[in-house]
């Protein structure tokens, strides 16, 4: 088994390191930049980069949930999650729900520092390495780029206009740099240094190589809808690299999928005795609130309309009108209250994706409902539970605690699985006209998902739903193409952190979240009452103001805000 790529030496870097906040000079350290320009000293700072993956950085880094690499809460801004638990716990969160956020709002500030960062201990990296006199550090100057690139992307996707901090201006403190954004040719940059420079296999697992920087690079050039050199280059990895999709598609949630041939990038979670500073902190919130294991917190719950886009009809998904008619659901029914589950067809990823009452819960038996449900049905919830970043029952060694006794699940976090980057290419082919190509793609995702062992009844009589899903025969035209491959990435990516950015990025966010805002009301009643309209302008978060003022002025705000 290949050696997994571990982060645990980070409370370290708190006596060599700089300044977590872009805006502030660094501190002086312990260890002075002569000391680690050794083999030694590079992989150190280079391990501390890696673990900025995790987000659990910088001034807010103790507010894990905010920073967290899996993005969770994005989807509590799109329409696959609510923010979960009562409407005042997090009341941060609850203004990010209800689309009331502002650049004051802690949970956008955590994030922003948490990428710069990520940024400076690239830079850091980057900086050593060119100030070491012979020796190859090649290969680890293209990991370190690799990484910068990564950060960068995020900040770009999140924020539109963010600085950029070149080594230089690491080197020189001068992290005050205006943001004349976007900065895609930088990124760009970083990445193609790393196709070039990256080997094409690594003894550890979680470092990047030569192909997944490809990946990375070909989803850039897709996010700027350069779908051309975006597809060229996907198609490449398809064609030629080591990627290939699971057999069974739970199989990227679980310990025993790690690393596995669909894992395209992964951060490298592991639970510990103990306190785990290795586990996945961000979602820590996540856990159901109560429930089969006396977890916490009872955060980000799935919601009606998420559940609503899994409805077959022949087997294929019902991409006009999946909206007008609800998924049977037990919204304020008590958990001893009779309930009868959904009976129509349904997509069988729905019951690896959504935890549902009537339904086995990643092996810890039926889900009762509303007991495993921590808020009331006067909050904005619903009776949804999540399960992709859910341990499975059984697997608990590969869960660590925390202070206060949360749990922190030691399972990766997909950054980038190879069905994505099929679908990436899906809709690349499509944009440009071939809709062959598209439609290849589309039914390779769909062909595992029809394959794989269904979700069964607790007495293994039989599956737990009616579960319906065929491949498509044909794509009559580009629109519809891309209808598809877009409701596709639904179906297969929800509740890992995509949706946010694929509604803003395509440029449909306001009309489609406030038609969903308004749907959702028909289960959760009171839904619509508490949510703000979302406006164009909120497809960027704003820059933090607390950044700006730190700058001096430096920094600009996105409009709108």
């Amino acid at each position: 088994m290949k050696k997994k790529l571990v982060y645990y030496i980070l409370p370290l870097l708190i006596f060599i390191g700089c300044s977590e906040d872009f805006t502030k000079t660094p501190a002086i350290g312990a260890l002075s930049d002569d000391a680690l320009k050794n083999a030694q000293g590079v992989d150190l700072l280079l391990t501390g980069a890696y673990s900025a993956l995790d987000g659990v950085v910088g001034e807010n880094g103790g507010n894990g949930f905010a920073v967290s690499a899996d993005n969770w809460w994005f989807d509590v801004l799109s329409d696959d999650a609510h923010k979960g638990s009562t409407d005042g716990d997090q009341a941060d969160l609850f203004l990010i729900e209800t689309y009331s956020f502002t650049s004051g709002n802690p949970y956008i500030l955590g994030k922003w520092e948490a990428l710069y960062a990520g940024v400076n201990r690239a830079n850091n990296v980057i900086n050593v390495i060119n100030g070491i006199e012979g020796g190859d550090f090649n290969g680890k100057l293209a990991e370190a780029r690799f990484l910068r690139g990564y950060f960068n992307f995020e900040l770009q996707k999140i924020f539109g206009n963010p600085s950029y901090i070149s080594e230089e201006n690491y080197a020189n403190t001068e992290f005050n740099q205006p943001n004349s954004g976007p900065i895609w040719a930088q990124i760009e940059a970083d990445q193609q240094f790393a196709v070039d420079n990256l080997p094409d296999t690594q003894a550890e697992a979680g470092r990047p190589t030569s192909w997944t920087a490809k990946a990375f690079l070909g989803k850039t050039y897709i996010f700027q809808e350069k779908w051309s050199e975006g597809l060229s280059i996907l198609q490449d990895v398809i064609q030629n690299g080591p990627y290939a999709l699971n057999t069974e598609f739970v199989d990227n949630f679980r310990a025993g999928g790690e690393n596995s041939a669909e894992s395209i990038f992964a951060v490298q979670f592991a639970a510990d005795d103990g306190q785990s500073y290795n586990g996945n902190v961000g979602s820590t919130l996540n856990f159901p609130g109560g429930g089969p294991f006396n977890s916490c917190c009872g955060f980000y719950q799935p919601t009606q309309d998420l559940v609503n886009a899994y409805q077959t009809q022949n087997g294929l998904p019902l991409l006009d009108t999946y909206g007008n008619t609800d998924v049977a659901n037990d919204y304020g029914i008590e958990s001893a209250d009779a309930f009868t589950p959904e009976s129509g067809p349904l997509d069988p990823r729905l019951d690896y994706t959504v935890g549902r009452r009537g339904i086995d819960y990643n092996g810890f038996g039926i889900n009762p409902g509303k007991e495993w449900i921590r808020a009331s049905a006067a909050d904005i919830s619903g009776p949804y539970l999540p399960k992709k970043n859910i341990y499975y029952a059984g697997e608990d060694v590969n869960m660590g605690t925390g202070g206060w006794g949360q749990q922190h699940s030691g399972v990766n976090y997909n950054i980038m699985r190879y069905s994505g980057l099929l679908l990436l290419a899906a809709e690349a082919a499509a944009e440009t006209g071939d809709l062959e190509t598209a439609l290849d793609y589309v039914n390779m995702v769909r062909e595992r998902a029809k394959n794989m062992t269904y979700v069964k009844k607790v007495d293994g009589d039989g599956d737990a739903a009616n579960y319906q899903i065929e491949l498509y025969d044909s794509f009559a035209s580009k629109d519809f193409a891309i209808k598809a491959i877009r409701f596709e990435r639904r179906l297969e990516l929800a509740l890992e952190g995509h949706r946010f950015f694929d509604l803003t990025r395509w440029d449909i966010a306001a009309q489609v979240l406030n038609s969903y805002v308004q749907k959702e009301g028909r289960t959760i009643t009171n839904f619509p009452g508490k949510v703000s309209t979302f406006k164009e302008t909120n497809s960027l978060l704003p820059i933090p103001l607390n950044a700006i003022d730190l700058s001096g002025g430096v920094l600009t705000q996105n409009p709108g805000y």
